[in-house]
Order: C-alpha cells, then structure tokens, then sequence
C-alpha cells in the first residue's frame, strides 16, 4: 500500500531562494512541455505515448537550455509527465460531470511543487540535526518529527510550498506488508458494525448511539474576515500586501489543518473499531448550489470524511460500503414505512408500529440496513435495529475527538449531555 508522510522544512534564505529557482525552472518547462504536446498531432498516440515523446526530448532540450542542467534529471522527467497526469484528472472530473476546459501555462503562483523521483534525495545528520540532502539543491533542515516505517519503500520526494512560503517535504512510500484479511461477512455481528448519517449541527449520528458535534471554526473564520478586509485595502503587488496576502493564507492554512485533523482522528475511529461501516454517498455537488447553508456544507466536506474513511478501512481490513441517501430520514428503522417530517422535527415517531428514536439516529440505522443489503448481508432474527438498538445517544464534542480510539468516543466523557 502507498502512504504520503509530510514534513516541514526549514530552510535558510539563500535555500529559499535556490528552491524558488528550481521551482521556477520546472514550471517554464512544464509550459514549454504543454506548448509541445498540443503541436503533436493525436493519431501519433495515446495521451501518455505523446507526453513520453517530449520527455525523451529533456536530453537535447539541455544543450540550448542552460537552465536545465541546474535541476536534477529525475526532477525534469515527473514535470513532463504531470501533464499527462493532469489531463487524466481532467478526464475523471469530466466523467463526473464536471464541465472541464483544457490546460493552460501555469504562472508562478500556480506551480508550486517539484518531484524527486527514485532517486536524488537521502534523510541523513549533519551538525547534530536532521537534513535532507537534494542532488543539485542543497542539504535542507527538516523537522523529522516521527520516523518512517522500517519496511517502507520511499518512491518519491516532493517539495511543495505553500501559499504562506512555508516549504514542505511529502515521502511517496511503499509499504511491502498487505492490509490485514477482512473477518467473513457472516461472522461479523451486530456490535461489530455501524452506521453513519453525516450532518451539519451533528457531524456524525451512528448506531451506536454516539453523536459528534461539527467542528467550531468560528473564531477561524472571524479572524480570517478581518484579515481579508485588511486585504483588500492594500496597493495590489504592494511589498504590505504581499504580507497581508501571507497572513490571510496563514488563516486559511489553520482551518484546513483544523478540519483535516478532525476527520482524520474520526475516520481512524471509525475504520479501527469497527468490522464494517456505512456511510451515505451523498451528492455534495448538488447541494452546494443551494443558495441555502451552502457555506456549512462545503466546511463539512463530507466528501472528503467518506474518502479518508474508504482509505482507513481498506488499509486496516474492515468493510466499507456507501449508500444512497435517498429516504434514509423518511423511512422507519423498524418497519420500513415512510413518515414525511420537515427539518425542524429532530424525532422519528413512526406512526405504523410506533417506533421512536432520534431523527439522525433512525437514519443511521436505515444506513446500515442498506449498506448490509450491499454487501449480501442477511439476518434471520430480524433488522439490526430490532436487536442492537442502543437506549439513548451520547453527545460528544468536536473538541473530544483527541486521539484515534480515545475513550471519550468509547464511552460518554463527564460532561457530556444524554438524549432519551
């Protein structure tokens, strides 16, 4: 399985200014690269073929470009072959029904990475501190603060800066030990399974009976309106604005990490504890066009949570399935009749056979009754929700979700408040 590991560097001023120059250099050839592909006519090959052709044209490409031959030759060969990269990705988007356009020269706040790769880069120590030493770069400081796994692979190196101009070092690595068996679907039993309804007040509701609050941005999200009003006072280019530009990406850096670090820690929970888990596929696209709480539904990014969540699984052996979310709220956990109930009724009270539980619960149930049918699971006693129906829910706040498996996600933390 393949893992990305990151970590800061910290270059010095004169480092700052030889990464910029390789960076750059990249860049122009990316552009020059892109200017070549769209002259080699399609029927001369596939997408890859015709990229491949401009790579075997870095050698003669040298002898009139001095600058190449400042950058390293595994460096030059992976910024060829991300156009070839990206215009898959473009594909993919289109497959989505995305509407695409084709891609254009990157200006030198667009490129902002660079690829070692195989070889070119060593992790070694130098003057007591931990460096990393690039061919034909420099030997950078690095905060090496957690070690590689002993039986990894590092396939690549990527150096990536941020919009702050913080430079970062990503490992590519390989590990050679496969993800652990998954148990038979008929032996995994009720309490080793669970079902999740992803929201915005409650970011997950699942079968057993643990609600996690969403997480608190607001104090982020205030700080960054001010700073953006400081913003758009500054001479553009300005030298001041320049640094306000930083500061304003330094707030919107904090809430990404913020938020990436919640549903990291979450979905670690999830796919660690349990045999199986469902989730709902919902169409994020759509509701983001919604002229209502389309802000709150983008800070969720549920989409995001259910492919962190798809990763974790696979890599820690636990089955995962995702469902349609159409009626998961309508219909009853217990007998499956459909009840119409607006936003503001937080409780399911189903008026056939008198089944009452909380709203985002009795969804969580119906989630996992289908994800169950989707994986050609069966039980003969009857729904789960019949046999493993949890008596009430604990609430559980963002700011709890610590550490994977902690106890305040397995039991109730002191102060945590009960829902009947």
């Amino acid at each position: 399985m393949n893992y990305n590991y990151r970590y800061r560097l910290k270059p010095t001023e004169r480092q700052r200014e030889t990464l910029d120059y390789h960076r750059d250099t990249c860049r122009q050839l990316y552009n020059h690269a892109l200017y070549r592909f769209n002259q080699i006519p399609e029927h001369e090959g596939t997408v890859k073929q015709r990229v491949r052709k401009i790579r075997d044209e870095l050698p003669d490409l040298k002898d009139w470009w001095d600058a190449l031959t400042d950058v390293y030759s595994k460096v030059l060969q992976p910024t060829v072959m991300r156009i070839a990269k990206n215009i898959t990705a473009l594909g993919k988007l289109k497959e989505q029904g995305y509407t695409v356009g084709e891609l254009r020269w990157k200006s030198p706040r667009e490129f902002r990475s660079f690829t070692y790769n195989q070889s070119g880069f060593e992790l070694d120590k130098k003057g007591g501190q931990t460096v990393l030493s690039l061919s034909k770069l420099a030997d950078i400081p690095i905060e090496h603060h957690r070690s590689l796994p002993d039986d990894a692979t590092v396939k690549e190196v990527t150096l990536k800066q941020e919009k702050t101009g913080e430079w970062f070092a990503i490992f590519g690595i390989e590990m050679d030990t496969d993800p652990p068996a998954k148990p038979p679907l008929e032996d995994v039993g009720t309490d080793e399974m669970v079902g999740i309804d992803v929201g915005i007040l409650k970011y997950a509701h699942d079968t057993d009976g643990t609600a996690v609050e969403s997480l608190d941005l607001s104090e982020e999200r205030d700080r960054l309106e001010r700073e953006q009003r400081n913003l758009s006072r500054k001479e553009y280019e300005s030298n001041n604005w320049e640094n306000q530009r930083r500061r304003v990406a330094a707030c919107h850096q904090k809430i990404k990490r913020k938020r990436r670090d919640f549903l990291h820690k979450l979905s670690n929970y999830y796919a660690r504890e349990y045999e199986l888990v469902a989730v709902e596929d919902l169409e994020v696209k759509g509701m983001l066009e919604s002229p209502r709480n389309s802000r709150n539904t983008a800070s969720a990014a549920w989409n995001t949570f259910s492919d962190m969540l798809e990763t974790k699984c696979e890599r820690e052996g636990t089955y995962f399935a995702e469902v349609g979310p159409e009626g998961t709220t309508k219909e009853c956990a217990q007998c499956g009749v459909e009840t119409d109930k607006p936003l503001w009724v937080r409780e399911h009270s189903c008026p056939a056979c008198g089944f009452k539980a909380d709203r985002d619960a009795n969804a969580a149930w119906n989630i996992l009754s289908r994800g169950l049918t989707k994986l050609g699971v069966g039980y003969s006693e009857g729904t789960p929700v019949e046999t493993a129906l949890p008596a009430d829910t604990a609430v559980v706040s963002a700011k709890h979700v610590v550490e994977t498996g902690s106890p305040c996600l397995k039991e109730p933390p002191k102060a945590v408040s009960r829902q009947g």
